[in-house]
């Protein structure tokens, strides 16, 4: 999707409604959703292949356009004429939002469309030497249930490792993946009990998902407390976050799932990931609008974490 953001001033109130007006400044237009995702990875030096479906429409090209100065290509994309390019529109007055503008279609991709993603997919998975998939789920219509089975079992046939930020929709269609990802919000919305932030709930909530899911890891993200990373043979912990002066938490979840992604991909330990997934996470939120995340901070601040705790 696109983020785009109109910025502007503010210095009065229009005489047509109680609302401010904006005088508009500057227009920018920032690749978002999973594309921020791909910008993480590249960030921290991998290749990401973005496979998504975007509007054959003037956003869709602004979108293929954007991505070459970020080193990201559009091989993976399939255009519909029948869905519009999610785009979101920010109204920015005097450094502060004060209205989104949301222009997108949220049905299923068409059986067509599902099918045309696979097998591109599948072409992909064929040619390159990829090493993770990550499933980065916003409720829009292109992960769907057979399109998410399919997937997952194409991965593990090439022992692709497979991680998840899952939306509610089809939270638990994840059957067998390595990492499943959600947010406290999302594991409260779909357990069958109570979840809390404390370890006992936590671990409860992690074991309902591997009898569902039969997954690996389960890192569950707790906001400004940190998050949870359950490794199922032995007990979870939570990692609490380092103080931060937060400007915006906006795409603080897409760099979650992108650093813990390469970490797991790196085969380092579960301590590391967690840290450098909170670090990350945190990192993001200082500043204003969705950004990756600086590998020149996160590995300072690693640095810090671990003579911390040696």
């Amino acid at each position: 999707m696109l983020d785009r953001y109109l910025t502007g001033s503010v210095s009065r109130i229009s005489p047509e409604a109680p609302v401010p007006v904006v005088l508009h400044r500057n227009t920018e237009d920032r690749l978002g959703g999973a594309a921020n995702v791909a910008l993480n990875i590249r960030a921290l030096g991998s290749r990401p292949i973005l496979c998504s479906v975007i509007g054959e429409d003037h956003d869709g090209e602004i979108f293929r356009r954007l991505l070459p100065g970020f080193g990201i290509g559009d091989e993976g994309l399939i255009a519909s004429r029948d869905r519009r390019t999610t785009v979101k529109t920010r109204i920015l007055g005097n450094n502060q939002q004060m209205l989104r503008i949301d222009q997108e279609d949220t049905h299923d991709i068409s059986d067509a469309e599902r099918d045309a993603l696979i097998r591109r997919i599948g072409e992909l998975m064929d040619r390159m030497p990829i090493q993770a998939l990550i499933f980065q789920d916003y409720n829009k219509g292109v992960l769907t249930e057979s399109l998410i089975q399919t997937v997952t079992q194409m991965a593990q046939r090439k022992g692709v490792l497979t991680t998840v930020d899952p939306k509610r929709a089809n939270f638990f269609a994840y059957t067998g993946v390595d990492l499943f990802k959600p947010n406290l919000k999302e594991i409260r919305d779909s357990a069958p009990f109570p979840v809390h932030s404390t370890l006992e709930s936590l671990g409860e909530a992690a074991a309902m998902l591997r009898n569902r899911l039969n997954n690996r890891l389960t890192m569950i993200t707790l906001s400004e407390k940190g998050l949870y990373l359950d490794g199922g043979q032995t007990t979870g912990q939570i990692f609490p976050t380092v103080p931060r002066n937060v400007a915006d938490v906006s795409g603080a979840g897409d760099t979650v799932i992108s650093i813990a992604t390469l970490a797991l991909a790196a085969q380092l330990e579960g301590r590391i990931i967690a840290a450098l997934s909170n670090l990350a996470g945190g990192q993001v939120c200082e500043f204003p609008g969705v950004v990756p995340v600086n590998r020149n901070i996160l590995e300072k601040e690693l640095d810090r974490w671990l003579h911390q705790i040696e």
